[in-house]
């Protein structure tokens, strides 16, 4: 089975995660998809299985006598819960320049996506402008599959090799239930990132933060002096929060304040929003000004606000940089394949930043994949067969250095 029908087999398969739901895997296309692949790891003379919580693992066994570090590969199996995650009619297209029409009412427009420009000539998968593509991270799952059933069919020298796809990764509970000391790596990399070359091991620190407000509803006609209107203090809460940290204003090492979610009535109003930042002491900073801000509007509005924050994960940069021969072993295969490296922090997170304060060290990769969770999505299927490329080179050379 080549790349691309894997690919196409796992995209059709919905398993966009649901994060109203407290179940693991919160979603039952996840164990669909899962069990499909513990078939496909058996097929090609794995060990592999799906456990009660959905993760499902696999062992290559080591082919040569001498000691080689373990290795380990991981991607996640559900898709962002932004859009319909049924990708069963993706266009594979010759791309020749210009916009690329995914339906009569989208299309892929040069001016609002310009890196169409760097890939005249490559062979692009889109979705039909209806679903999400899923190459997030459905690429990364391909890429590891594709590369253990080269490295099996070649007979090529490796020493054990651990893979591992989780659920639920989108909301951030990837690495829940994730077991690390059975999975038996002595170190790993996430296949979940962008564009080819991308080599990740600085992510976001995170937090979630999630508000009530308790307004005072009576009839408008005798309101005077009575009417706490929820609403107006939710806009008032948002309006003094810094106007320029959020996404849209943002790059590099910048971090952020998200509202993801609102709603409500006079009576009572609901704000959800993410904290992001590189740096922990501004992470810190962020985090403790929203519980000042909610403090002042409580003063204002007698305890009124209700604020619930909790962490999601932490920049994994400080776990991963004592082991920095893992980035030159990723980063040394590149250079031997061509390509050249993309070290940049993460404007997000991975399994990865988890599973390092977990104890299990794993840095990022690419999939090749852009426009992630929406219609937009593509990816070019050059950029998963480099994917697969670099880790059967990966193995190679951590074997032969052995």
């Amino acid at each position: 089975m080549d790349i691309i029908e894997r690919f196409k087999g796992y995209i059709a398969v919905d398993t966009k995660s649901d994060p109203h739901n407290e179940s693991c895997p919160s979603t039952s296309g996840q164990l669909e998809l899962g069990k499909t692949l513990v078939g496909e790891l058996q097929a090609m003379g794995l060990e592999a299985f799906q456990d009660e919580h959905g993760y499902v693992y696999g062992t290559l066994e080591s082919n040569v006598e001498k000691d080689v570090p373990v290795i380990g590969f991981i991607a996640h199996l559900d898709t962002a819960p932004d859009l319909d995650g049924t990708c069963t009619n993706p266009q594979v297209i010759q791309y020749k320049g210009g916009d690329i029409p995914l339906n009569d009412q989208y299309r892929l427009e040069v001016k609002e996506f310009p890196v169409l420009e760097e890939l005249v000539g490559e062979e692009l998968i889109t979705t039909d402008g209806t679903t999400l593509l899923g190459a997030d991270d459905k690429a990364g799952i391909a890429i590891i599959m594709d590369a253990l059933q080269e490295i099996i069919s070649s007979a090529v020298d490796h020493g054990t090799i651990k893979v591992a796809f989780t659920p639920d990764e989108e909301i951030g509970r990837g690495a829940d239930l994730f077991d690390v000391e059975g999975f038996g790596a002595d170190f790993a990399f996430t296949i979940d990132g962008g564009r080819v070359g991308e080599l990740q091991y600085e992510n976001f620190n995170a937090a979630s933060a999630d508000i009530v407000i308790q307004g005072k509803n009576v009839h408008p006609g005798t309101a005077k002096n009575i009417m706490v209107n929820s609403q107006e203090i939710a806009m008032e809460l948002h309006s003094l929060l810094p106007p320029d940290q959020k996404p849209q204003y943002t790059q590099d090492y910048e971090g952020f304040y998200l509202l993801t979610h609102i709603s409500g009535t006079v009576d009572e109003t609901s704000l959800s929003y993410i904290i992001r930042d590189h740096s922990k002491e501004k992470f810190e900073e962020k985090k403790d000004l929203l519980r000042e801000i909610v403090a002042f509007l409580n003063r204002k509005y007698p305890d009124s606000l209700e604020l619930s924050m909790k962490d999601s994960y932490y920049n994994m940069r400080e776990k991963v940089e004592p082991h920095k021969e893992i980035i030159d072993l990723a980063e040394k295969s590149m250079l031997e394949l061509g390509i050249q490296p993309v070290i940049e922090p993460i404007r997000g997170g991975t399994d990865g930043s988890r599973l390092s304060y977990m104890g299990l060290i794993c840095p990022n990769l690419f999939t090749g994949g852009y426009n992630f969770h929406g219609r937009f999505e593509f990816i070019p299927i050059s950029a998963m067969k480099k994917g697969s490329a670099l880790l059967q080179k990966i193995v190679e050379n951590l074997t032969q250095g052995a």
